[in-house]
């Protein structure tokens, strides 16, 4: 069975190394070749997009793929609704791993907002030192509220940076733990966050420290997406093909 995955989630990886290890499935892992510097990865990789729904569907049908994995980000809507249009135009199976988003619990202070210019409004116009947990393509927004003071985290470095005149530049890869992102709260006397609702723990470490210092996220709810069938665990994904296997094994597929 060959099964492309289109990644760059932790999901993804792990996903990608499970089939490996099994030995009975032809695995390519593509990943978009946003981040320079890309992990190690455990099956072959493609690197680059496909050139929209055409693309991905003309790839499909080309590489002769039997099943499509969309192990994207939660926050991916367009490559997520691209990889189920061109599934169903080249009449692949698509399955998609769906991380389940966070629950508010006791203690957590989130303003939930529609769209990172609704996240810059939700700031205020009181200067207040932000940490910035986005996407290093996704903060130029923020430029817009030049009053406040920026504290940025990413793989790669911010090029160009951000046009405020107080801004702060971490490069580093997670997974961060709640001790970690707690002394980076602290040492930066940070005074609200603002993050992407993105699932699973290898970044929900801001989320309990936050909570811990009573401190308030401005949280960027997911975007709507297509629905497919779609599981939200590597082993969900794995009984999937199991049983995708099996059945076209008896079609004599």
């Amino acid at each position: 069975m060959k099964i492309l995955i289109l990644g760059g989630t932790t999901e993804a990886r792990a996903l990608a190394g499970a089939l490996a290890e099994q030995g009975r499935f032809a695995v390519t892992l593509s990943l978009a070749g946003r981040t320079a510097n890309p992990l190690p990865q455990p099956v072959p990789v493609r690197s680059g997009g496909f050139g929209g729904v055409e693309g991905l569907a003309g790839f499909l049908r080309d590489e002769k793929i039997d099943v499509l994995v969309d192990a994207t980000h939660p926050y991916a809507a367009q490559i997520s609704a691209n990889a189920a249009n061109a599934a169903a135009r080249a009449n692949v199976p698509l399955i998609a791993l769906r991380r389940a988003p966070w629950a508010k619990t006791e203690g957590d202070h989130w303003i939930e907002v529609g769209s990172i210019v609704g996240a810059v409004k939700a700031l205020g116009s009181v200067p207040r030192r932000v940490f910035l947990a986005l996407g290093r393509k996704e903060i130029e927004p923020f430029a817009t509220a030049p009053e406040h003071v920026y504290l940025v985290r990413s793989v790669d470095p911010v090029d160009p940076p951000l046009a405020v005149p107080h801004a702060i530049y971490l490069t580093a890869r997670g997974p961060f733990t709640e001790a970690d992102d707690r002394a980076l709260l602290e040492r930066h006397r940070i005074d609200v966050v603002v993050a992407k609702n993105s699932g699973g723990a290898a970044s929900y470490g801001k989320i309990a420290a936050c909570r811990a210092l009573h401190l308030p996220v401005i949280l960027l709810e997911r975007p709507a997406l297509l629905e497919v069938a779609a599981v939200d665990t590597v082993a969900d994904v794995m009984a999937w093909l199991d049983h995708a296997s099996t059945s076209a094994a008896v079609r004599g597929v």
